[in-house]
């Protein structure tokens, strides 16, 4: 009986491991197989999430439409039939910069005229031979050397005092603020981009004459694509050209500088209201030289905002309020 017992006993002693074992791998089998039903139970979540993300991404923007082209205004901005003055001005440099011609230049220049031409027939009627057969002796007169010489200095001192104000607000530095534009000056086009906005570059070619005439604007000034500016902020542009020398010119912003293959130069103004404006090159660049016109539409910064909008750029400040404000006259328009 001992025997048997001492076998049995042996025999469990035995197999203990092996039973030992086979229950671990039962445990994990049972974990292994709850693991792929919370997997399964995660899985609609995770799915869901997953389709939700594409989903969103792939949610349409609302199209903002750009603001419809605006009508130029004759002689606002381009030049008036007759006109014998600078052109109307919309900056506050070309304010002074009229009113320095018109108020103190033209007035000297004409004084001046007047006095020499006056002086010439003075001395022609008052020294002429058969009045004086014995010419004078006279070298010398302080007095008219005196005032010959201080008058001329005390004119160019009153002229210089505005002129070199205007000279310094030409080439002020823009504000921290300011939108800059890249003008780029080509044979025979122009190339605007708008960095900060986004905006990659876009040409603008001088329209056809029928063109020109259908759309209501001056034959050789009208460009296809203008350069949309916003009326009231401060612009900055940096000027270069891809090929020769071009000037950006507009006459009625008191606009002018050179673009310089390899150089950047900046102007800086601001346009006190919305319009069209036009301008040319004037810079002699070549055989088309004379059709690379100047198109600037100034916008009230709204429109501006939702022109940047329409074109895949994001405008300064507010740009959600910007296009919820700009979509939702098109989500009326729907209902």
């Amino acid at each position: 009986m001992n025997k048997v017992k001492s076998l049995v006993l042996a025999g469990l002693l035995a197999f203990a491991p092996s039973i030992a074992m086979n229950g671990q791998a039962l445990a994990q089998d049972n974990v292994a197989a709850a693991a792929p039903a919370a997997d399964n139970a995660a899985a609609p979540a995770d799915s869901a999430a997953n389709a939700a993300a594409p989903a969103a991404e792939a949610a349409p923007v609302a199209k903002v439409a750009a603001p419809p082209r605006m009508k130029p205004t004759e002689g606002i901005g381009m030049p008036k039939p007759g006109e014998v003055t600078l052109q109307e001005q919309f900056t506050s440099t070309g304010h002074t910069a009229r009113w320095l011609h018109d108020k103190m230049l033209l007035p000297l220049i004409f004084a001046i005229s007047i006095l020499v031409l006056a002086l010439m027939l003075y001395a022609m009627w008052r020294f002429r031979a058969s009045a004086n057969p014995i010419p004078s002796k006279t070298s010398h007169n302080t007095f008219i050397e005196v005032v010959w010489t201080v008058l001329p200095v005390l004119i160019l001192l009153v002229v210089a005092v505005p002129s070199i104000g205007l000279l310094a607000d030409q080439y002020k530095p823009a504000p921290k603020d300011a939108l800059t534009v890249k003008v780029t000056g080509y044979q025979w086009y122009w190339g605007y981009e708008y960095p900060d906005a986004g905006i990659p570059e876009f040409v603008s070619n001088m329209l056809t004459e029928e063109q020109a005439k259908a759309s209501g604007e001056p034959h050789q000034l009208a460009a296809d694509n203008r350069l949309i500016l916003p009326a009231g902020r401060p612009i900055k542009l940096i000027i270069t050209a891809a090929d020769v020398i071009h000037s950006f010119a507009v006459p009625s912003l008191w606009v002018k500088m050179d673009a310089v293959p390899g150089r950047l130069n900046e102007k800086s103004f601001t346009i006190e209201k919305p319009g069209v404006y036009y301008g040319q090159c004037s810079e002699l660049c070549g055989a088309r030289h004379g059709f690379m016109p100047i198109a600037i539409e100034a916008l009230p910064p709204a429109q501006f905002d939702q022109w940047v909008l329409s074109q895949g750029g994001k405008p300064a400040g507010a740009a959600p309020a910007v296009a919820a404000a700009a979509a939702a006259p098109a989500a009326d328009a729907k209902l």
